[in-house]
């Protein structure tokens, strides 16, 4: 009798505790797709910043210059999020900015 009480209760346990597992790594798998998405959307919008900084109408202005700078920090700062929740990157994505990062970087130099 008693080892059929403490066998219920050890079931109803992990039970209760596999359900846990599974709503935490839900949670988890959010987190890190929203962590990859506000990285990609960032970069993004830091590539149009310095595409719009090489334009002749704005080359040279202290405000977008500054924009970049505090743009390539809040993307240091999500990059550090985003190297724990690693499991959804778009890679393909991030390829794609990275050689248009460096397009708008060789602009900028000329």
């Amino acid at each position: 009798m008693t080892l059929n009480i403490i066998v219920s209760i050890s079931v109803i346990l992990n039970g209760f505790l596999i359900w846990y597992v599974v709503k935490l790594l839900r949670k988890f798998l959010f987190i890190s797709e929203t962590i990859a998405d506000l990285y990609l959307t960032s970069r993004a919008f830091q590539i149009f910043a310095k595409s719009m900084y090489s334009m002749d109408t704005y080359h040279g202005e202290p405000m977008i210059q500054e924009l970049i700078e505090r743009m390539k920090e809040v993307n240091l700062e999500i990059e550090n999020f985003r190297d724990v929740f690693e499991y959804t990157l778009d890679t393909e994505m991030e390829e794609e900015f990275d050689a248009a990062e460096e397009e708008a970087t060789q602009e900028q130099e000329h």
